[in-house]
């Protein structure tokens, strides 16, 4: 394990099951996509945005390895141009095997965590969206604002007519804060 491999494990103190923290590499691209393929609740990227991710915003993202180093889950993200205080987290995914084990909350409080600490501009919010149908997502953010002792802000901001194929939910702005890290 590199330094900074072990710099960024030591924000996930509460790994279940020996797993690891990480950041995304390119050669993760593709467990990405399966991992968001086989989670059938999230919009499925493109193999080549995932790809993409794993190059440009690994700053910004955290993947999970099993001791073999298999990536079996993600977070991604990036921080808001217009908002530079602000993390906007795109995706959140966790493979069926590891379900249920705080995983996805792990990976959300180190990646805050680091970017909070890594940020120029340091970090005093988070944005999602979630359609209002997902459960596990909302009970994802609102239990991580609960931990941050941060409100949490809901505003629709694309409705289902906006998205041009006609066949997507709405989707409901989270905005968490403010944090203090």
């Amino acid at each position: 394990m590199t330094a900074a491999q072990a710099d960024l494990q030591a924000e996930f103190l509460e790994m279940p099951d020996g797993l690891r923290i990480d950041r995304p590499e390119v050669a993760d691209g593709a467990a990405l996509w399966r991992i968001a393929k086989d989670s059938v609740t999230l919009d499925l990227n493109s193999s080549y945005s995932y790809l993409l991710w794993c190059r440009d915003f690994a700053g910004t993202s955290a993947v999970a390895r099993d001791p073999e180093g298999k990536p079996v889950g993600f977070v991604t993200g990036y921080v808001r141009p217009e908002r530079p205080h602000t993390l906007l987290v795109w995706q959140v995914a966790v493979d069926d095997a590891y379900r249920g084990r705080g995983l996805a909350g792990a990976l959300l409080d180190g990646l805050t965590a680091r970017v909070a600490r890594d940020s120029e501009h340091g970090l005093r919010a988070v944005e999602t969206t979630i359609t209002p149908d997902n459960t596990a997502s909302d009970r994802l953010f609102t239990s991580y604002a609960a931990r941050h002792g941060a409100s949490v802000e809901r505003e629709a901001l694309f409705d289902a007519g906006q998205f041009p194929d006609g066949s997507h939910d709405p989707e409901v702005l989270y905005r968490i804060g403010p944090l203090s890290f």
